[in-house]
């Protein structure tokens, strides 16, 4: 293909998974078959910022491999075709650190067109000022 032939093209979409919602005796059974390890894992942020990057901890809720739908809990992984340890960016909280972020450079290290990222932003741009709106009224 020629250079000008080259054609921009979308990042490709992310891939989801449907999960089951165990029962009660579902999860009581799993947590005696398969305990937790006793291993360590950090729980604030100044716990984790020595930790060594690609972020190892991706079940973290900062983490940027995966999301999870609260209501339905389907996953949804976020780098597309990729292992967590070859994302650029594994942890949001590294991210915001960093300062502010063009869309582009969003929708890069989401996987997401920049359309797309505008779109996101403007959304809870909108959901955060309602709820402003709803503490002021209180």
């Amino acid at each position: 293909m020629m250079e000008s032939e080259k054609v921009r093209r979308r990042p490709s979409r992310t891939r989801a998974l449907n999960v089951k919602r165990l029962t009660k005796d579902e999860l009581r059974i799993a947590a005696l078959l398969y305990p937790e390890s006793g291993y360590w894992r950090p729980s604030r942020r100044g716990d984790c910022a020595n930790v060594p990057r690609p972020c190892p901890y991706v079940s973290c809720k900062h983490h940027l491999y995966l999301d999870v739908e609260p209501i339905t809990g389907s996953i949804r992984f976020n780098a597309s075709g990729r292992e967590p340890w070859e994302i650029e960016a594994s942890c949001s909280l590294d991210e915001a650190e960093e300062g502010g972020l063009t869309l582009e450079q969003v929708g890069q290290r989401l996987g997401l067109t920049r359309e797309r990222a505008r779109q996101l932003e403007a959304r809870a741009l909108e959901k955060m000022r309602k709820m402003r709106n709803q503490l002021r009224e209180e």
